[in-house]
């Protein structure tokens, strides 16, 4: 009954299991595109809050959720599309953000803001 109200999230979830997996496509992926998200801060932010070991479970799997969707090689919108590209992707991680706000912290934040300012060249090594 369930796969009757699927959305089509089921690639996310499934990779959202394999921590390191979104790890890694996470970087590569976020190296390519950063120059066109307009939510790249946010989408870091998120990330050092679901991979912060003081964050509870329930936070972390939401928000793997939302990375994994934004790392999948598919989406309802591709990525390629100008302007359009990334709404998808937008929506699912405000829509994660808005559940779980509270627990990203201004490490997270900061952590975000630094990466960024960084260029994100030595992230995939710190990571």
């Amino acid at each position: 009954m369930a796969s009757e109200y699927s959305v089509g999230f089921e690639p996310a979830d499934r990779l959202a299991q394999d921590r390191e997996s979104v790890r890694r496509r996470f970087w590569s992926k976020l190296k390519r595109v950063v120059a066109r998200l307009p939510f790249a801060e946010d989408l870091l932010a998120a990330y050092y809050c679901a991979f912060d070991s003081r964050t509870p479970r329930h936070v972390q799997a939401a928000l793997l959720g939302a990375i994994a969707y934004f790392v999948l090689p598919f989406d309802f919108v591709p990525d390629m599309l100008p302007v359009l590209g990334f709404t998808d992707d937008a929506a699912v991680l405000a829509t994660a953000l808005r559940m779980v706000a509270t627990h990203i912290t201004p490490e997270h934040r900061d952590a975000a803001r630094a990466a960024l300012k960084r260029g994100m060249e030595t992230e995939t090594s710190q990571s």
